[in-house]
Parts: C-alpha cells; sequence; structure tokens
C-alpha cells in the first residue's frame, strides 16, 4: 500500500510538473486539445491537462552568426510565440534591373505576429515564407527600374514593397511595419563607371562655376572701373567749375578794384590832366620791370614812345607834388 501511495504522489507531481505552464509578458502558447486548437494561452501562470492537452509546436528559422563572422539560418521548435516585433535581416541577393544589370541587395524587415492563431496553422515556417516573399517582391519591383532609378528610388522601393508583404502576410496574422534596404551593390565595372561619370560631372560642374565666376569678376571689374571714371570725369567737371567760377569772381573783384582804382585817379587829377596816359605809363612801367627780371634778357632797350612815358612819369610826380 505505501508503494501505491508513492507511485500516485510521484503521477500527481508529474501530473502538475506537465500542466503547469508560465508564459512570458509579450508571449503566447497555442494549447491544442487531443491534436485540435483548444485555446491561446496568455502571459502569466497557467494549467492544462497533460496527456489530453499539449502546447503546439512551431518551426521557426532561425539566423546566427559562426566564429566565421558568416550567418547560417537553422529550423528551431518552440512552443512560445514572440507577440513583440521582430526584425529579420534577409541574406544578400543578386536581382536584375530593367536595362539588364545585376545589382546586389539586401534588406531589413519588421513585422510583428498580431494573430498567433493564424501565424501558428495559416503558414509553415513563417519567418521563411516571409523570406521568400520578400525575395520574389523586391527581384519584380527592381526588375521595373533602370538602374538609376533603383539608386535614387529607395524610399519609393521601400513603401511598395512594405504595402505588397503587408497585403499578403495579412492572413497570416502578421503586419509588416516597415522594410529598409540596407545595401545596393553595382557589379565593379558599373561603380567604375559611375565614378569617372561622377568626377566628369563634378568636373563640368566646376568649370561652369568657375567661369561663372571670372564673368562675374570682369562685369564687377568693368563696373567698377566705368563708376570710377565717371566719378573722376565729374570730379574733374567739378573742379572746372569751380576754378572758372573762382577765376571769374578773382577778375570781378580784380575790375571792381581796378573801377575804383581809375575812379580815385580820376577824383585825383581833377580835371588837370587825362587819367588814361596816367594808367598808360603805369603799364609801361611793370612791362619794363617784368624785361629786367627777365634772366635771359641780355639786350636792354627803350620800348618806343619812351618820351611820352617819360612825360607822363613827370605828370605824375606833379600830381604827388601838389
Amino acid at each position: 500500500m505505501p508503494v501505491f501511495l508513492v507511485l500516485l504522489l510521484v503521477l500527481i507531481i508529474l501530473f502538475v510538473v506537465k500542466g503547469v505552464i508560465i508564459v512570458q509578458q509579450a508571449e503566447v502558447v497555442i494549447i491544442e486539445c487531443l491534436g485540435k486548437y483548444s485555446r491561446t494561452l496568455e502571459s502569466g501562470f497557467n494549467f492544462i491537462v497533460p496527456i489530453i492537452e499539449a502546447p503546439r509546436g512551431v518551426n521557426w528559422k532561425v539566423t546566427q552568426k559562426g566564429l566565421d563572422g558568416r550567418s547560417y539560418s537553422y529550423i528551431k521548435e518552440k512552443t512560445k510565440i514572440d507577440l513583440r516585433e521582430s526584425v529579420y535581416d534577409f541574406p544578400r541577393q543578386t536581382v536584375i534591373t530593367k536595362d539588364n544589370v545585376s545589382i546586389s541587395i539586401n534588406a531589413l524587415l519588421y513585422f510583428q505576429i498580431v494573430d498567433p492563431k493564424s501565424a501558428v496553422y495559416e503558414i509553415q515556417n513563417l519567418p521563411e515564407a516571409i523570406e521568400k516573399l520578400t525575395q520574389t517582391t523586391l527581384r519584380n519591383l527592381v526588375g521595373q527600374l533602370d538602374l538609376d532609378e533603383t539608386l535614387v528610388s529607395r524610399d519609393k522601393i521601400n513603401v511598395e514593397l512594405r504595402s505588397i508583404l503587408d497585403e499578403a502576410t495579412n492572413k497570416w496574422g502578421v503586419k509588416v511595419n516597415r522594410v529598409e534596404l540596407q545595401d545596393i551593390i553595382p557589379p565593379v565595372d558599373i561603380q567604375t563607371a559611375m565614378e569617372k561619370q561622377m568626377k566628369a560631372e563634378r568636373d563640368r560642374r566646376a568649370a561652369i562655376l568657375e567661369a561663372e565666376g571670372l564673368k562675374k569678376s570682369a562685369i564687377l571689374q568693368a563696373e567698377g572701373e566705368r563708376e570710377a571714371a565717371v566719378n573722376q570725369a565729374e570730379g574733374t567737371k567739378q573742379a572746372e567749375i569751380l576754378k572758372a567760377e573762382g577765376y571769374a569772381k578773382a577778375r570781378l573783384i580784380e575790375a571792381e578794384a581796378e573801377k575804383e582804382a581809375i575812379k580815385r585817379i580820376t577824383e585825383a587829377f581833377n580835371g588837370q590832366s587825362d587819367p588814361a596816359k596816367y594808367l598808360i605809363a603805369m603799364k609801361y612801367l611793370e612791362s619794363l620791370g617784368d624785361i629786367a627780371e627777365g634772366q635771359n634778357n641780355k639786350v636792354v632797350y627803350m620800348p618806343y614812345e619812351a618820351t611820352g612815358i617819360l612825360s607822363s612819369i613827370d605828370g605824375i610826380k606833379q600830381i604827388l607834388t601838389k
């Protein structure tokens, strides 16, 4: 009897151990009863009936990097389904563009399981199915574009690829959040040709910019010289005008002074003598002074009508002695 109790106790313990399932947060477990879907266990403490009920195993493709740095994939069976957003790094693949250029592309896919039951029963090995669907869809999209369009249309490819994958995987209970193309690598000869083309384009732009700079510099220099010439001419004009105005004012002042002098001389003669003779005599005397002061004058002579001058001088003397 004690042996029977011991066996019964062992069976109860095994029954409890096999029946208790603890599910972590953001995970679920699909339970089948005699091979048929029964229910979905949420996070926390759960209990099932052993033998009659059992978790459904799911084949899941897992990729890991080995010691040599390469990525290796293998199939792993697990009973817990992760509801968090998962990222899948697809291996690099070769696709052909519309203009028959083979390019190498690898992509990242971010997806999330929103219906665990559909993810288990509607598709076998969900990650591998998503990978194959992504590869074929990517080939179709790139095959509709030229190489240049492919290189500059990365965002467009991402949006279209995500839309197609999200619609196709909807029946699998999967939500594709975003797709990102990591690298688009053309062949080596194409890369070399593109680098030469880019260098030639940069050289052309540099030559155009240099020519435009020289052109603008020449224009600015010509405009500067023109403005300088205009300003100089305007300054010269203003200087000549001011000089002429000054000379005219000086002449007027000199004329007024001579007028006043003649008036006073006339008043001094008081009608006794002709003032004109006095003025002529003074001019002759000034001219004689200029002739005498000249360095190159080596002959001294008496001008014509010297006697008239002397008589005028004598008249001046008489006037001054009165």
